[in-house]
């Protein structure tokens, strides 16, 4: 697996978090697409996410499924997909 799972404050999707331009990301794992990887991870940090795991095109993943892990599809810098898990 070539992602990464970056660890981040909290666990589970716990947290309150409207942070300016945060659109529809947040809590529920999705809403992340369209915004750039760095503001991605800063908004899942703020929203309590345990880990996020970074998914570039052509990586690998494993399909177990972990309770507080956000996973963002990335190609070219900017989230196209996102879901917990």
């Amino acid at each position: 697996m070539s992602g990464s799972d970056a660890v981040g404050a909290g666990s589970g999707a716990a947290g309150s978090g409207s942070g300016s331009g945060a659109g529809a990301a947040g809590q529920d794992g999705e809403g992340y697409a369209g915004l750039r990887i760095e503001r991605a991870r800063e908004l899942a940090r703020r929203h309590g996410w345990a880990s996020v795991r970074v998914l570039e095109p052509g990586d690998l993943m494993t399909m177990e499924y972990r309770q507080g892990r956000l996973n963002l599809a990335v190609r070219n810098g900017v989230v196209e997909r996102s879901w917990e898990g």
